[in-house]
């Protein structure tokens, strides 16, 4: 895919994100949040599963169309269950360790992907996420 497709990808993932983020977050306070985030994860292992296994250009333009969808049912979905569960009196450090883990943890895995991409295959990390992702929302449906 040439370079010029990478705005146009982005643009894509954010239609779909912010045409499902608002439905997505009314939804959640019908069901249990946990679903949704279990649902964003596997969703969030077919799309990386599909980024390790796809050899067709034209597939990503689905795959980020999906992967608006993850971002739409995880986003906002996991900060309305972390307030749900915090105690009131700690929710904001809650929040900001949240945010700190999140960010601190982002170096590290980035990090790895490029080495596991270069070491390995471009294929690798995405693969490797996938897998992950989908032990995620298994634990997160046992937990």
């Amino acid at each position: 895919m040439g370079a010029w497709t990478a705005p146009a990808l982005g643009l894509l993932f954010n239609v779909v994100y912010a045409a499902l983020s608002w439905p997505a977050g009314k939804f959640s306070d019908r069901v249990p949040r946990r679903w949704l985030v279990v649902g964003g994860c596997l969703i969030y292992s077919a799309v990386y599963a599909g980024f390790a296994l796809i050899h067709a250009p034209q597939m990503v333009w689905f795959l980020f169309a999906v992967y608006g969808t993850y971002y739409a049912l995880t986003e906002g979905v996991i900060k309305a269950w972390v307030a749900d569960l915090a105690p009131a009196e700690s929710r904001a450090s809650i929040f900001a360790v949240l945010n700190w883990v999140v960010g601190v943890a982002a170096f590290p895995a980035s990090f790895l992907a490029g080495w596991i991409w270069q070491r390995y295959s471009p294929a690798a990390p995405f693969a490797l996420s996938s897998i992950l992702s989908l032990v995620a929302g298994v634990l997160l449906l046992f937990a």
